[in-house]
């Protein structure tokens, strides 16, 4: 029996392009894009730093057909998944290794639109499941207590 492991990745970011959706020879969607991280903190000289990191993320079959249609550059989502690495040869002959994360899960953070009564129903996809459609925008919103926060 193999012993139990775990190979998690879990981001909170930005798109950093459009999603790319294309089809395998034998009809399997594959979605590829890429997510930023930041972070920032004070030095003990009291800079503040930066750092960005920038994610390659890959989504298959019909994961990959909802990024394809949900996501654009600049979203911020909340994503989870599995680190991966492979290796290829490129064009040039030259061999190549990768890391990438395959999608598992993720949540679109607010969009930005508002379902407004007397207006066309978004599309579904357009509404966060969380979202009861029938009730009027101003009631979407809901204040979190810090405190409330697990971490």
């Amino acid at each position: 029996m193999a012993s139990r492991s775990m190979n998690k990745a879990i981001l909170i970011g930005n798109l950093t392009r459009d999603p790319e959706l294309k089809y395998t020879p034998n009809g399997t969607a594959v979605c590829t894009f890429g997510v930023a991280t930041n972070r920032s903190w004070t030095t003990t000289d009291g800079q503040i730093k930066e750092d960005t990191q920038f994610h390659r993320v890959v989504a298959w079959q019909k994961l990959a057909e909802l990024c394809g249609k949900l996501l654009t550059k600049g979203k911020k989502i909340y994503m989870e998944g599995r680190i991966t690495y492979r290796s290829f040869t490129g064009k040039d002959g030259q061999q190549r290794s990768i890391t990438e994360i395959v999608l598992d899960d993720f949540i679109m953070f607010d969009s930005g639109k508002r379902f407004v009564p007397g207006e066309v129903a978004p599309a579904v996809g357009d509404v966060p499941a969380h979202v009861d459609a029938t009730v009027p925008a101003e009631h979407h919103t809901e204040t979190v207590n810090p405190e409330d926060i697990p971490f």
